[in-house]
């Protein structure tokens, strides 16, 4: 197996010439048009919902709500998973039902559902909807108000405890030194370029939807459990994805009464959201506050970490958010550090707002964070480098047993560290400080030491065709919101097997051609799918080989570099093409598809570190990113431009997070920020190319050794960005919470004047 190599991206040609084939361009011709009456209240009582008017609008087809889709036999209450509590329950699940009923609990949660031959006449007939409601007082702050749902007293969804409370509080006794943060971390939203989207048709036996998501499994078996169909009438597909980072894993609630209505008509239907629609109802993400209480002793080792969390889940349970700030956090909790006693309690709480679940990282990137920013503050505090401060604590002996029961089975934190500190020239940021200070800039540096903690789903199936006209189908499990896929499954395909990339054809995201997948998400899929595809090439040269041997001879092997099968003594040489060429001749057309199931029995933990600096006038407040370094070690890298590209990606998000973007609500519920007049992002000039490099140490948890990469960019980027910022601030006594806007910090260092 070759790796290392650099390689454009098959992919992008395609995009490039606006050849990309996303949900709205692939909408069957004549498709009616769906629109969604939304709650415009945060919280109230539905006293009446009158439909007549919408449907007597010109152009409308269908009006839905929750009383009509029970009627039609639809099941209304979507899933979703639940955290285990510390007393050995499960988090309350309260219900969440497609369309509201009864209650209304979010601005922007979809009530009734129009379907006309327009957009327009759409829009029309949800404007002509008449929603009577009884207002109730929000809740919009952590723990506060009254019960939003009577089987989550105080509102509060779960309390998750790990680790061993009483051995925390003996080492907090005991410590030389004791420091604490409290750390908000402010509510975002993922954004994706290409909004959420999708159409059904029905062709009187069998539903399809088609959306723009991470995976089509999941999907498929809720829209089957709601419908009330088998599993087997129902085909779900993503086509090209237009950006995902978690948000679009799960499944949402417009989803079912557009495939309902789509069975009701006999006619496809389809819609897209706005942006403010998107900003109002997809799933948001962070949102908590993290308070971390460290302990050291004399020699400012790490004894003891203890961490509080009070988590914001929203109006109601997503998929997968009470998962987030508990089990995912604890995953990376004690980071990279070799930390004798820990102990995490996370609470989760639902509030009148937009619910809340995965975006890049999920949880991973909160609980560093919360850690790193605690380390730096700890480093101003008790006077040393933060360099020096982590190295006393680093994890250097592998495996390495977690608090949480798993193990980090490779790595070499303090090298990561090490060259960092050579690469960013730390022993320079004096000088660099003192120059910013002649022009009358706060000069700040930050550093942010990670270690990630990837899987999902730990199986995963890839099958190869091997095609009459000499190409190779690859099916895969996953499914590329935009990472490269294409690429990396191709070129490890090619190196397999001989075959050029541009004679394998890339299948991904049809329910009907792929029967199993676990989906993208969690940074799983190099992993998995990469070893699946391995797998099923391996068995497939192995199976050729039997094959040819009484021709070429029992010492019959596979050249990948040639691309060729040959024996020792024989001249003839077989390409694979020419090989499944004499097996069609044979009759053996078992030959001719080759699947493999994988199960990776260990996650692995890519880790890294990354250092920023940034520069503050004083005068305005605002923040310019001078330079940002990254030593990241991902294990073996299968295309080094790529994984370039994941973690420039992530450091974009995690600056998005850190200076730029929050999702505010006014004391009524009222989203403040519906759209990018509002809600700020990232932009080219904000931040400069980071100089990265990779110092793998390949994992012995799966064949490839490689580790993942995917979200890894904006779990280090956080700390770096958040503590250059903090350090520069510190050098006038000021100090402000995220997202640092040149407001914020021209307040924080001017304060009343």
């Amino acid at each position: 197996m070759s790796f290392g190599k650099a390689q454009g991206r098959i992919e992008d040609a395609r995009f490039l010439t606006g050849r990309g084939r996303y949900t709205e361009d692939v909408a069957p011709v004549g498709a009616l048009h769906a629109a969604f009456l939304r709650s415009p209240v945060a919280h109230a009582d539905i006293a009446a919902i009158d439909l007549s008017a919408a449907r007597a609008v010109p152009g409308v087809r269908l009006v839905l709500d929750a009383a009509a889709l029970k009627a039609a036999g639809v099941r209304l209450s979507m899933r979703a998973s639940t955290a285990p509590n510390a007393d050995g329950t499960r988090g309350a699940n309260p219900k969440r039902r497609v369309l509201a009923r009864h209650r209304l609990r979010f601005v922007g949660e979809p009530v009734a559902m129009v379907v006309a031959d327009t957009a327009a006449a759409a829009q029309d007939g949800v404007e002509a909807i008449v929603l009577d409601y009884a207002e109730r007082p929000a809740v919009v702050g952590i723990g506060e108000g009254d019960d939003i749902h009577p089987e989550a007293p105080g509102n509060l969804a779960y309390r998750y405890e790990l680790g061993d409370a009483a051995a925390v509080d003996a080492a907090m006794a005991a410590a030389v030194h004791r420091v604490a943060l409290t750390l908000p971390q402010q509510r975002v939203t993922a954004m994706a370029l290409e909004p959420r989207g999708a159409w059904a048709e029905w062709d009187g036996a069998r539903l399809h939807l088609c959306t723009s998501g991470q995976g089509v499994w999941v999907q498929k078996a809720e829209l089957a459990r709601m419908l009330g169909l088998e599993p087997a009438d129902v085909r779900v597909t993503n086509p090209d994805v237009g950006g995902g980072f978690g948000m679009k894993s799960m499944t949402y609630p417009e989803y079912v009464p557009i495939a309902q209505a789509a069975r009701m008509l006999g006619r496809p239907v389809r819609w897209v959201a706005t942006r403010g629609e998107s900003i109002l109802s997809d799933n948001a993400a962070r949102d908590l506050v993290a308070v971390a209480e460290l302990a050291f002793d004399a020699g400012l080792r790490l004894t003891a970490y203890r961490c509080t969390v009070r988590a914001n889940l929203g109006a109601y349970n997503s998929m997968f958010a009470q998962m987030i700030q508990s089990v995912l956090f604890s995953r990376v909790l004690t980071g990279a550090y070799d930390i004798p006693a820990a102990h995490l309690v996370s609470d989760g709480y639902f509030t009148n707002t937009t619910p809340v679940d995965a975006y890049r990282g999920a949880g991973r990137p909160e609980a560093i964070l919360t850690l790193e920013c605690a380390m730096d503050h700890a480093a101003r505090v008790l006077g040393v480098s933060g360099f020096d401060l982590r190295r006393r604590s680093l994890i250097r002996r592998f495996p390495y047993a977690m608090m949480n029961g798993e193990t980090i089975m490779d790595g070499d934190f303090a090298r990561v560290l090490e060259v960092l500190e050579r690469r960013a020239d730390i022993g320079g940021f004096p000088a660099r400080r003192a120059a910013s200070a002649a022009k009358g800039l706060l000069r700040g540096g930050g550093l942010g030491q990670y270690i990630e903690s990837i899987l999902g789903d730990p199986s995963e199936t890839a099958r190869i065709d091997l095609n009459p006209d000499g190409t190779l189908s690859l099916y895969v499990g996953t499914q590329s919101n935009g990472q490269g896929h294409e690429t990396v499954f191709a070129r490890l395909l090619s190196d397999r097997t001989g075959v050029p990339t541009d004679r394998i054809r890339f299948v991904q995201g049809d329910s009907d051609l792929i029967p199993t997948g676990g989906g993208t998400g969690g940074s799983r899929s190099v992993t998995t799918q990469g070893t699946a595809t391995f797998r099923a090439a391996a068995q497939m040269v192995t199976a050729f080989e039997s094959f040819l041997a009484p021709e070429l001879g029992t010492a019959t092997a596979f050249d990948p570099e040639a691309g060729t099968f040959g024996a020792p003594g024989s001249n003839l040489r077989l390409t694979l093409a020419e090989a499944a060429d004499r097996a069609r001749a044979a009759g053996r057309e078992d030959l001719l598809c080759h699947s493999a199931t994988i199960r990776i029995e260990r996650r692995s933990f890519p880790n890294g570190a990354h250092w920023a600096e940034v520069e503050i006038d004083p005068e305005t407040g605002a923040v310019t990113v001078d330079r940002h370094y990254v030593v990241d070690d991902f294990g073996n890298l299968l295309s080094p431009t790529l994984v370039e590209g994941q973690v420039q990606g992530g450091i974009a998000q995690g600056w998005g997070q850190v200076m730029a973007e929050a999702v505010a609500y006014d004391a009524q519920g009222q989203v403040l920020s519906g759209s990018f007049m509002d809600y700020a992002m990232p932009r080219a000039a904000d931040l400069p190319r980071p100089d990265w490099h990779s110092e793998p140490v390949p994992t012995a948890t799966n064949p490839l050794g490689i580790k993942g990469c995917g979200e890894a960019g904006t779990v280090g980027a956080l700390p770096a960005l958040a503590n250059a910022v903090a350090d520069a601030l510190a050098q006038r006594g000021a100090a402000c919470n995220m997202p640092f806007t040149p407001f914020r910090i021209w307040q924080a260092l001017h304060g009343a004047d």
